[in-house]
């Protein structure tokens, strides 16, 4: 099959996708002289409620390489606790300031903003080359093996970047992993979010991850710089008689479990303010193949249960930039190579969906249950009562069930590299 191809680019990695983990890799790479091309296909980063969500394990690996103070320079929130709120009572589900760490809280910041600080970064390095606008539409396979892909930029002419390996790195609808032909293994937790924003106040609360339950509603409220984003979850399948009752009847029953945004419910003018989130957990059994590898959501989609989408793929970039640098610096990477990124990394990611599994059955779903009053599981209760096992949903959300650091080696970058 001929390909009218306007030109051809060779690198070391192609990563598709500049998301928080396709970013993260080719900054880790560019750092240390490997030459990465990451295509995104769209012309910004500015979509609306992405995961906004930055945890300690995420600045912990900032500071290694000494970007964390930059980030924390963006405005934003920060939680340092995460508490259910029913009939007036306040329970502490997790405490981030109890954990051992330079970072104990989550900061929430937009990720258009954190996403051009890690782009920006990267951008420094003269081997590192962002590609904005780019639709991947095929891979390039000889043998078996992946050599890159073909992509139309904002022009629509075909264009080709033949590299050593592929990245998938382009999220939960991943265009690689369609292309590559693997599937992922989905359960649908039976729920969706309704994500929309209200302007924030002085005399808010704040430094607060909250749900408010009650009446077979859950509301979550993450503390922006200037306004809250709110979620509004529903049982699957429940959105359009929500949407039928009328946008008046949705404000009355918002107000009735969050009173104190009741004096800013009027902003909320049209359905089109409001995101649908079909919550979704999800994996793929084999993330790799010759010269190819998936990573972040494009792997394992993650239920918006803790907010850990961006924590989870950001620590599969730390992954593959640990154990692939070296592969790639001579040019060469096994499918064992890669299967050892997976096999680091899968065991976390199963922990921490099962983590998800375990909140959503035993809190969620009774939350959303309006035949009888919410109440967290007696077990629960107990156990939250010692200060040992209180940390570990704390822990849990913070960094993951086997949190990914930056080898020493990959610390210092290659000055050499180094644009001024």
């Amino acid at each position: 099959m001929g390909h009218n191809v306007s030109e051809q680019i060779k690198t070391n990695c192609c990563v598709v996708g500049a998301g928080p983990a396709g970013l993260m890799l080719g900054l880790l790479l560019a750092r240390q002289g490997i030459k990465v091309t990451v295509l995104e296909s769209q012309l910004d980063f500015d979509r609306d409620f992405r995961g906004d969500t930055i945890h300690p394990a995420i600045l912990e690996a900032l500071d290694q390489i000494g970007l964390a103070e930059s980030v924390l320079g963006i405005p934003h929130g920060r939680m340092e606790m995460a508490q259910l709120c029913s009939e007036g009572r306040v329970i502490n589900l997790a405490d981030f300031r109890r954990l051992n760490t330079r970072y104990p809280f989550i900061a929430v910041l937009p990720q258009v903003d954190f996403l051009q600080c890690i782009a920006e970064e990267a951008s420094r390095y003269s081997g590192f080359e962002l590609v904005m606008g780019s639709r991947v539409e095929e891979l390039i396979r000889k043998k078996g093996c992946t050599h890159g892909v073909r992509y139309r930029n904002r022009q629509h002419e075909l264009r080709e970047v033949h590299a050593t390996l592929t990245v998938g790195a382009d999220g939960r609808f991943s265009r690689v992993r369609s292309l590559c032909g693997a599937e992922l293994q989905r359960t649908s937790p039976p729920m969706d979010v309704l994500w929309f924003r209200l302007p924030r106040r002085s005399d808010d609360p704040h430094d607060q991850f909250r749900f408010h339950v009650g009446g077979g509603h859950l509301v979550v409220l993450l503390e922006r710089a200037k306004e809250w984003q709110v979620g509004y979850v529903l049982l699957k399948g429940q959105f359009a008689a929500t949407k039928a009752a009328g946008l008046d009847a949705f404000r009355v029953e918002l107000s009735r479990h969050v009173s104190w945004l009741a004096d800013r419910m009027h902003m909320l003018q049209t359905w089109k303010q409001i995101v649908v989130l079909s919550v979704e957990s999800s994996f793929v059994k084999t993330w790799h193949q010759q010269g190819l590898l998936l990573i972040g959501d494009a792997a394992h989609v993650m239920s918006p249960i803790g907010g850990v989408g961006i924590n989870v793929a950001v620590q599969d970039a730390i992954s593959a930039a640990n154990l692939l640098t070296e592969p790639l610096r001579r040019e060469s990477i096994s499918s064992d190579q890669l299967a050892t990124v997976q096999s680091q990394r899968e065991g976390a990611v199963h922990s921490m969906q099962s983590f998800q599994t375990m909140v959503q059955n035993q809190i969620i779903k009774n939350a959303l249950n309006d035949d009888q009053p919410f109440r967290l599981p007696l077990l629960l209760r107990i156990l939250l009562k010692f200060p040992v096992v209180r940390n570990v949903p704390a822990r849990m959300i913070a960094f993951g069930g086997k949190p990914s650091r930056i080898v020493d080696d990959l610390i210092n970058d290659h000055c050499y590299s180094r644009t001024i």
